[in-house]
């Protein structure tokens, strides 16, 4: 098998699961559009630990991790099988990188998790793995994790950072889900775009201060930080191709990126 990409998707609201829009119709189509993995790991901003932890079960729990949706958000179940053995394989990587890493053996998958792989591989006959982020270590350690994983692409492993472009939950007012985009979300996202295709790794990495509205856009960094785990796990020569990009309520961008070495062919995925 070629090595597959490293992927950055963004998972928006909960409702992303069950109301049509661009990002889930994206979403739906990308598990077809790339050759099927042996396994699944995803990094979810919405498990937030230390330090690193990946879970290793035998069969995934679907947790409901949010209040207010409607019913049918839970009662919506996503039972991945789990892959210990890789579980042990992820840790071993990430502590010869010197990463003080734990696994959980009781975890399940949140919805930043089970929501984009469920829609992307609804069957759900694809091991799925989720691997925590560290929030307050920034995006220079979220990279060094990704470069410590860039192996499991070789070994059919699909990294999976789920996140999102932007994420100023703190402005959302009931908008429609078709609202016009906000200038100050275009403003962020075409310097974060820019950057990404010229892999400015350096500028990306600073984007708090380089950015426009880098703070508003991300008051707090976990939803962005899968992005740069997945971009470190390319390795090194990276090549960014934009997959997705839409708007949701006028505030949440779900753009979605694969990362390749530059010698590995580009993903056959599409807008």
């Amino acid at each position: 098998m070629d090595a597959l990409p490293a992927i950055f998707v963004s998972h928006g609201s909960p409702m992303l699961a069950i109301t049509p829009t661009p990002a889930r119709a994206f979403l739906a189509g990308l598990g077809t559009a790339l050759p099927k993995p042996r396994a699944i790991l995803v990094v979810s901003a919405h498990w937030e630990t230390v330090t690193p932890m990946v879970n290793a079960v035998a069969r995934n729990a679907t947790i409901h991790d949010f209040g207010g949706f409607p019913r049918a958000l839970f009662e919506i179940e996503y039972p991945a099988p789990g892959d210990p053995a890789l579980a042990a394989r992820v840790a071993d990587l990430l502590t010869a990188a010197g990463f003080a890493t734990g696994i959980d053996r009781a975890r399940g998958l949140d919805h930043g998790a089970w929501v984009p792989v469920m829609l992307a591989y609804p069957m759900a006959d694809v091991p799925v793995l989720q691997l925590s982020v560290q929030t307050m270590l920034g995006p220079e350690h979220a990279f060094a994790v990704g470069r410590a994983l860039a192996p499991l692409r070789d070994e059919g492993v699909l990294v999976l950072g789920s996140g999102s472009f932007t994420h100023d939950l703190r402005r959302f007012r009931g908008q429609a889900v078709d609202a016009p985009e906000a200038g100050d979300v275009t403003a962020f996202s075409a310097w974060m775009d820019d950057a990404i295709a010229r892999a400015d790794i350096a500028a990306l990495l600073d984007y708090r201060s380089l950015a426009p509205h880098a703070h508003d856009e991300h008051p707090t960094e976990e939803h962005l930080l899968p992005l740069f785990t997945a971009m470190g796990a390319a390795g090194p020569d990276i090549e960014a191709h934009r997959l997705h990009r839409s708007t949701e309520h006028a505030i949440l961008r779900m753009d979605a990126y694969a990362f390749d070495r530059v010698s590995d062919r580009p993903a056959a995925v599409h807008d």
